[in-house]
């Protein structure tokens, strides 16, 4: 098996540095106010969007011109360069715990940050599914499948990615799930690991590993990140493929306080997460293949989301700080996990 990772110092300081250079931009050349969204790897296409229809939003209501800038990458990462000083207003992430350490690590959010916006501060939904190759040539159907041998999984490094931690969590659930313990999910996510032939740093480039290096049978990824590729890149390469059963995710969102009362945006920083609520900006996540948390606009698009048994990181491993101390902590389960699927 190999497995190539990078060491999460070495990794933060790179992500700061590219965020820094390779920031991209929607807005006027002359706005009033600029703003930084720091967001995780596999949302460009969703926040390029939404960054333009709410410009022009915020242009009718209150007459001021505005910039948004956008910074991707591994959603902990991003997170980590924040916590060393990239000027987020605001930050956009797949998992809670990515924003707790902005609380613990400088108190640049309050603690109760979860409670500043509707659903704690979640305003879409979406879950872990698989990508498989076209005809489904290894017949992957649910996560038993992933472990069978010679089935190669590509998955994106749990200890750098939040899309890699919820598909780590959503197999050891399923394990629980289906009458197991946690040494027998511990069991099946060594047999998993041992399928998996390179760890990239975040989702996206773990797309680009499946899609365009041609390396693997399956993909686990955001529902979203699925569709996108079925429907604008694949091109009729691919399939979905729904388990059984999967882990919810409800990516969350904050303002920075930190920043914004220094740079003095929270107005409008504010204006632009509720933004997110809005049904107009509902209405965006949804074409953008997430679930949206207003009921009329789900429904809307209904057929597009396909039914699917979901669980939570606080019902089954006790909320994000206790599994990231349990697993993805140094020397937790994931690192044991990969030490035994080496050998």
């Amino acid at each position: 098996m190999a497995i190539r990772a990078r060491s999460g110092r070495t990794l933060a300081m790179a992500v700061f540095a590219m965020s820094v250079g390779m920031t991209g931009m929607t807005g006027m050349a002359h706005a009033d106010t600029t703003l930084l969204n720091v967001s995780y790897d596999v949302t460009r296409e969703l926040y390029k969007d939404i960054d333009t229809a709410f410009i022009a939003s915020y242009k009718k209501s209150s007459g001021e011109s505005i910039e948004v800038k956008q910074s991707h990458g591994a959603s902990s990462a991003q997170a980590m360069a924040v916590s060393q000083g990239l000027q987020a207003d605001v930050v956009t992430m797949n998992q809670s715990n990515d924003i707790d350490l902005l609380h613990d690590r400088g108190n640049l959010v309050p603690a109760d940050w979860r409670a500043k916006f509707p659903d704690n501060s979640s305003p879409y939904t979406t879950t872990m599914v698989f990508l498989v190759r076209k005809g489904n040539p290894k017949q992957i159907k649910d996560w038993d499948d992933l472990t069978k041998p010679g089935v190669q999984v590509v998955i994106p490094n749990p200890k750098t990615s939040g899309n890699g931690r919820y598909s780590y969590l959503a197999a050891w659930g399923y394990v629980l799930a289906h009458g197991g313990n946690d040494a027998k999910a511990r069991d099946f996510e060594t047999k998993l690991f041992r399928n998996v032939p390179v760890l990239d740093t975040g989702g996206r480039g773990a797309t680009t590993t499946f899609t365009q290096r041609d390396i693997g049978d399956v993909l686990v990824t955001f529902e979203n990140e699925v569709i996108l590729i079925n429907k604008d890149v694949g091109k009729g390469q691919f399939e979905a493929v729904y388990p059984s059963t999967s882990l919810l995710a409800e990516p969350p969102v904050a303002i920075v306080d930190k920043v914004v009362d220094k740079r003095g945006t929270r107005k409008q920083a504010k204006a632009y997460l509720d933004f997110l609520y809005s049904p107009e900006g509902q209405e965006i996540i949804a074409q953008h293949n997430l679930r949206p948390r207003d009921p009329q606009v789900l429904a809307k698009h209904a057929d597009q989301f396909k039914p699917i048994k979901t669980f939570t990181v606080e019902q089954v491993f006790g909320g994000w700080a206790k599994a990231q101390q349990t697993h993805f902590a140094d020397g937790g389960s994931f690192d044991q996990i990969i030490a035994e699927a080496k050998k």
